[in-house]
Parts: C-alpha cells; structure tokens; sequence
C-alpha cells in the first residue's frame, strides 16, 4: 500500500493547486481524479472552453459587424464553422490539461484515475474503470471534489434538446432558438456566445433581474446592453415545465401578474446553478459531516469534522469560483506545513465574461445600506475614454464605494471592455485597505480602460473627475 503525507482527491483549480503547494512545502502528495484528464470542470467543461467560445464569436461577431467601421472589407460572406470552433475550444482545453499533467510530473505527485472514497480517515479506496480498486494511505486528505449543474425538479435533461452547460460546450448546430433558464454568468455567457453566432435567445429568470448576487447597477447596465444586442430577458419569472415535443422544447413559466406564459425553441440550456459534488466520497466512512445542502461543513481552518480531513472550493461555502478555490488550496497546504495563511473572503472578484465584461469586489449599495454604513459613490463612464472610442467599446462604467468619513474604498464594480482584468487594481488597493483618494492620485497610463478607475476614485473623493 502507498503512504502519503497528504492525498487530494479532486483535480480542479483548488485540488491541483492544494497538491502544487502540498508538494513545494516537502510532503509527498497523490492526486485522485475520477476522470481520465486533470482539471476539473473549470478546465475541461467550464471557465476554460467557454471562454475559447466565447473569444472565437467574439472575432466572428466583430468581423461581421465591426470590420468595416474599421476600414476592413472582407469579400463575400463571412461564415461560422462551428464544428471548427468547437474544435478549437476542445484544443485550448486538451492543451491546459496537458499542462497540468506536467506540473503533476514537475512536483512529484502521484496521480491515481479513478472514483476516491473514504475507507476510513485515512485510508482512500480508488475504484478505477475497469473495476479494479486499489487503497492508499494518507496522515491528510482534502477533498476537492467541486460541483455539478444542478436541476429543477421537473426537468428532463435529455443532454439533447434540454441540456446543461456541458452539453452547450459542444452543440452540432446553432440553435434557432436557445431558451436560457437561469439568468447569471453561465447562461449569460453561453446565451452571448450563440446570439453573437446567430440563434435567438430568450432568457428566463425567476429574481427580478438577471446576475441578481451583484450589485444592482451593474445588472441595470448589463440589461440595457443586451437588449441592444436583442436579448429577450424574462425576469420575476417563474418556470413551472419544460417540455420535448420532438426537435421543439417548450418551457412554460408564471411571469410577474401570475399569467403563463409559452416559450417555444429549439434548444433549452438549464443553468440554475451548480450543487457540491460529493456522490461517492463515503464521508460518513471517514467521520466527514455532509450538511443539508450538500455541502461539506469546514471550520474557519476548512478542516471538516474529521481532524486530519480538509474540504475546499465548490464542495463548501462559499461563492463556486475557481480562484477562491485556488486560494483555499493554498491556505491549506500551508496550514498543514504550520503556517499561518489567511483569506479575505470579502476580497475575492465575481467576473461575467459577457461582452461587455462585468467584474466586482467588495461589499454592493444594497449590502452597505443593510449594513448601515454610510458611503458615497463615485462613478465613471467608459464613452468618456478615449480608448473606449478608439476601440468601439463605449458601454459600461465603473463604480467606487468609499466609506463616508474614512474614504477607504468598500468595494468596486464594474462592466465594460477588459473588465475581468481590471478588477484585479480594485482587488489590490482593497487588500492594502486604499482610500479612493489613494487611487486618484496613482497615474494610469493613457489612453488605457483603467483610466476609469482613477477617474471613479476621483468622482468618490471630491466629486472632481477630470472628464466629464
């Protein structure tokens, strides 16, 4: 039987980097995954093919409608291969996975495929596909198993006509018609790629706007930019069947005033979230305590109720995000090395890779005002940048909240062009507790996106952007 220091089952973001930083601090580490390629849903059926997706109709959509304003003219038609696209996304994803294969083989961790269970605390059977089973020894375990899309009840997923995100990844045609059940960053951003590509795309959320978890002002602006780009958007309503007739999927939902409403397309993605993955792991085998949700409980170390077990990332509390569960793995492999690691939960980035992007930190209007707290605002729009002219990208803005009396900034949101990457000034400035008037008088190269930033600061501190 092989002995480790420490066993990670789960291949994700969290589990690989947990194994990565396990390994760097001198433990011998093994690596349990129950499917045959590293990575875990971000890798091969989440953040990473969509955003190849969404990149490739980007260029397909900025070809056809943005070229030409640029002085580039295309003779005859532009077309989508889309048996080449998605070619191209399983391509990115074979070659990231590839790469963690190599970090594996770079750190000394020994990757087991296979279904890891607990045995007991600390021994792990791992049930490989062709029935045989073998069991390691390990003095630690963290789980890192992640989530799953979860469903409504009374919907068939057929993975053909009524599908989830994986199934979206890699679609043999353009929908006529996507019917989107769910309004946050999955279905928006699943939604964006097929519209750009040509299907309609009507949206069914049960809140009363879409990405509802964040702040308010950013779901207004996102709404308006994709009724421009002619998304149909149902909110407060509620979906109560979905039914296959054949090639045709109807969805039938109770809208605001109690009255159906029928939606009749081709194709019905259900993205209502993701629920913690822990079919198989025998906890209870290990002592490990499941809650009602489904989740692993964790104390504020992420030990579970078992000592010598840990759990991170989708599988806890928590927002399901890749680099929380990236942080999580580290702090627990430092923590198993004595270390004193520590994560600000409240400074970890929400991003929707839409078009344009839309990213946050920090705490929204609503939870400042459910707080109590006294704040002020300053904000920024991006047609005011020259390089949003330059470049064609005028939606969006960017908003600060700074605490009234001590102006340290609370948090940050934003949409607009590269916004995923921008969040990560917020992100620092908040982690070394900057006032608004500390970024206004930081210099932001011009022309840039970030300039927006320092012209929110500058709104917040004094109410003195330069240009507007």
């Amino acid at each position: 039987m092989n002995s480790y220091d420490v066993a990670v089952i789960g291949s994700g973001p969290g589990g690989y980097v947990a194994a990565i930083r396990c390994a760097q601090l001198g433990m011998k580490t093994a690596i349990i995954e129950k499917y045959s390629t590293l990575g875990g849903t971000c890798l091969n059926v989440g953040c990473i093919p969509s955003k190849a997706l969404l990149d490739s109709s980007h260029h397909y959509e900025d070809a056809v409608k943005h070229f030409e304003a640029h002085g580039i003219e295309i003779p005859g038609e532009i077309k989508v291969n889309l048996e080449k696209m998605i070619a191209r996304k399983q391509s990115v994803v074979d070659q990231t996975t590839g790469g963690i294969d190599f970090l594996m083989k770079k750190n000394n961790i020994d990757v087991y495929q296979g279904l890891g269970s607990f045995k007991d605390a600390t021994h792990i059977n791992i049930a490989k596909d062709e029935g045989e089973a073998e069991v390691i020894e390990a003095k630690q375990t963290i789980i890192a198993t992640g989530s799953k899309p979860s469903n409504l009840p009374f919907i068939n997923i057929d993975k053909e006509r009524v599908i989830t995100s994986t199934e979206a990844l890699k679609l043999k045609e353009i929908p006529k018609h996507l019917i989107v059940i769910g309004g946050g960053v999955i279905g928006l951003e699943l939604g964006q790629v097929y519209k750009r590509l040509g299907a309609d795309v009507t949206v069914v959320e049960y809140m009363d706007r879409i990405i509802p978890t964040m702040d308010a002002g950013l779901s207004k602006e996102l709404t308006k930019v994709l009724k421009k780009q002619k998304f149909k958007l149902n909110t407060t309503h509620k979906v109560k069947s979905v039914e296959r007739v054949g090639d045709e999927v109807i969805v039938k939902a109770d809208n605001k005033k109690g009255e159906e409403v029928i939606i009749k397309g081709d194709y019905c993605l259900v993205s209502v979230g993701r629920r913690p993955y822990t079919d198989g792991l025998n906890a209870e085998a290990a002592g490990v305590k499941i809650n009602e949700r489904g989740q692993v409980e964790v104390n504020d170390h992420l030990q579970t109720s078992a000592s010598n077990i840990y759990a991170i990332g989708d599988v806890i509390k928590g927002a399901m995000l890749a680099h929380k569960a990236e942080e999580e793995g580290v702090f627990v492999a430092e923590t198993l090395a004595g270390q004193k690691p520590h994560i600000d939960y409240n400074l970890i980035p929400g991003v929707v890779y839409t078009w344009p992007e839309v990213a946050a930190v920090g705490k929204t209007e609503d939870q400042l005002k459910a707080d109590g707290v006294a704040y002020k605002v300053g904000q920024f729009p991006m047609r005011a940048l020259g390089r949003s002219r330059a470049s064609m990208d005028l939606d969006g803005f960017v908003k600060i909240l700074a605490d009234k009396s001590t102006d340290e900034v609370l948090g940050v949101h934003m949409i607009g062009a590269r916004c995923a990457d921008l969040i990560a000034e917020a992100v620092t400035a908040m982690e070394f507790r900057a006032s608004a008037e500390d970024i206004s008088r930081m210099s932001h190269a011009h022309p840039t996106f970030a300039e927006a930033i320092k012209e929110a600061a500058l709104a917040a501190t004094e109410d003195r952007a330069l240009h507007i």
